[in-house]
């Protein structure tokens, strides 16, 4: 069974393989896309919701992808942009996550879940190319140069974008 990107491609290149390569795919990244976008949004089904969007667009541009960048790199920027989009469009329609609204003190004893929900609080208060780099920094590790591969920002503006977001976060927590 094919495993490798170049496979995928192959696979999907051909009208007789092409569901089979895409299902692939699915199955290699699937989970991986799912984790990134639902760091951005607070419910299950809203992170489906993108993760469908994200994989139609997939689908249908798949045949244009050109590997100037990896093939992850490539999905995980359709994944990011989807995900901004319906952050977004909840915000032109003035919808805020009841669970997104800061609650308690922020004393020692604080539980970790309302850490979590603190953090959470001040991720979603950051501007979306903020909260995106910090997302991508943070939590998927990744190195600069990836992520200006995937923002087509400079690696420049993306560490001072990090350094911005951890302060403003730094901020919220401590306040």
């Amino acid at each position: 069974m094919p495993t490798t990107d170049g496979e995928i491609l192959e696979l999907f290149k051909h009208p007789d393989t092409r569901e089979k390569g895409f299902r692939l795919l699915l199955q290699t990244y699937q989970e991986r896309l799912y984790y990134h976008v639902r760091r951005y949004v607070h419910h299950h089904e809203d992170a489906n919701d993108i993760l469908q969007n994200t994989f139609l667009k997939i689908w249908k541009s798949l045949h244009g992808f050109r590997g100037d960048a990896g093939l992850y790199t490539w999905l995980y920027r359709i994944a990011s942009n989807e995900a901004l989009s319906y952050l977004q469009q909840q915000k032109k329609r003035g919808i805020v996550p009841i669970d997104s609204v800061q609650t308690g003190s922020s004393s020692d004893s604080e539980s970790a879940e309302k850490m979590a929900a603190r953090l959470q609080y001040a991720l979603d208060s950051l501007p979306d190319k903020q909260k995106q780099v910090f997302i991508m920094r943070y939590y998927d590790e990744m190195p600069y140069e990836q992520m200006a591969a995937i923002t087509d920002t400079s690696v420049g503006a993306l560490k001072a974008s990090y350094h911005h977001a951890v302060k403003k976060i730094e901020q919220i927590l401590t306040a």
